[in-house]
């Protein structure tokens, strides 16, 4: 086999490595729903909905198809529809915005803090009109956003706060789990999450019984009880198939997260160790916070961004862009009328940024494999290039 059809020594996700940790307990809640032939909602989807909401330290949860439908949900029960605005980051993925459209409502984009990469709250409040409705903000990464200030501002307007979660469970800001930070969040169970299902499947927790009620109407066609339907919701209900497979990961998830916070602080002495820190911007934690890593984002200048990938690649080192345009720029909301320059620093981020393996089986040995690569990629430049973020920040 040449070396370039081999697989990356060290991929930039290994699902398959945590599965064998589980193989055996998987096995055995996938059977036992095999067995009941019961499918859709039902006995393990309302056991998972109580074990998030108990993890998070919410009242209620209420599962559904995807991550993006637990977005669409809160926005739905809130009836944010034509007319209204959305304030937002214009640097995530694209659900969150997408939700926001599938309304009818306008996305409002605030930019990002240079360090964390998480909407700016010094940049929010300008951003408010009478029609805004919703904040969301996003704990991208798996870091949480600054909640104090925004559920502040949000509360002197009269604003609900949606919390994108979707890579932030088991996170903390100030000792307090995602979850209940805001008035709702939303929790993604894509496979590369923390909490992964085996497909696709998310969930949105509350403290805020009625809100709860309405969207599990929402999620079964505005249905309640059978064949009644007060409203016109649509389908989206999660698997008893991936609810037993996430009930088994959940149990192991703070052993996960630790093992995660591990491997980051072994990036950091390594980048350390190989006398980096002049070329590479390592992700930043707050002390407020409790990082969780879904993703290890490093920042380079971005003369150097794609061509290190490039060469991070011949290493078998696999990487990923998150995310290399910014939602104000996707050609689908050109009808909101931005320009290149109007968020700098996002649009700087997404030009800087790359995303190193990350998951809790990553080895030391592997770290100093992608760390002593970009080292290498480094020292075959020279040392003639500026540390990327001082621009952007």
């Amino acid at each position: 086999m040449s070396r370039q059809s081999e697989p990356p020594a060290v991929p930039a996700l290994d699902l398959k490595a945590q599965y064998q940790t589980i193989r055996s307990e998987i096995e055995t809640v996938v059977r036992n729903v095999l067995e009941s032939q019961y499918f859709i909602l039902g006995p393990e989807v309302a056991g998972l909905e109580a074990e998030v909401a108990r993890y998070s330290e919410a009242a209620h949860g209420v599962g559904c198809a995807s991550g993006s439908d637990a977005l669409l949900l809160p926005l739905l029960a809130l009836e944010v529809g034509p007319g209204d605005e959305v304030v937002t980051t214009p640097y995530t993925f694209f659900a969150t915005a997408g939700a926001i459209w599938r309304t009818g409502a306008r996305p409002v984009f605030v930019d990002i803090d240079p360090q964390t990469f998480n909407i700016d709250p010094s940049k929010l409040e300008a951003a408010i009109t009478p029609r805004t409705k919703v904040v969301i903000p996003v704990h991208l990464y798996g870091q949480t956003a600054d909640m104090d200030e925004i559920n502040a501002i949000a509360a002197g307007h009269g604003l609900s706060v949606l919390e994108d979660s979707a890579q932030a469970i088991g996170a903390r800001y100030k000792g307090r789990r995602t979850g209940a930070l805001g008035q709702v969040a939303a929790f993604s169970f894509y496979p590369s999450k923390n909490l992964g299902a085996f497909g696709d499947a998310g969930m949105a927790t509350t403290d805020d019984t009625e809100l709860a009620q309405r969207m599990a109407r929402l999620r079964v066609h505005g249905m309640e009880p059978k064949y009644h339907h007060h409203e016109v919701g649509f389908n989206s209900r999660l698997d008893a198939l991936q609810a037993a497979v996430l009930r088994v990961k959940l149990r192991h998830l703070d052993d996960w997260t630790n093992a995660r916070r591990e491997a980051a602080e072994r990036y950091r002495s390594l980048f350390e160790e190989h006398d980096l820190l002049d070329r590479v911007t390592l992700p930043g934690e707050r002390p407020e916070c409790f990082h969780v890593y879904n993703q290890y984002v490093i920042r380079v200048p971005a003369s150097a961004r794609d061509l290190l990938r490039a060469y991070l690649s011949t290493q078998r080192v696999g990487t990923e862009i998150y995310y290399p345009i910014p939602l104000h720029l996707q050609v689908c909301f050109s009808s909101l009328g931005h320009e290149p320059g109007d968020f700098p620093i996002a649009e700087a981020a997404a030009r800087e940024t790359i995303a190193l393996p990350m998951y809790p089986e990553l080895t030391e040995e592997a770290q100093a494999h992608v760390v002593g690569s970009i080292r290498r990629y480094f020292d075959s430049l020279g040392r003639t290039s500026t540390k990327s973020g001082e621009r952007a920040a």
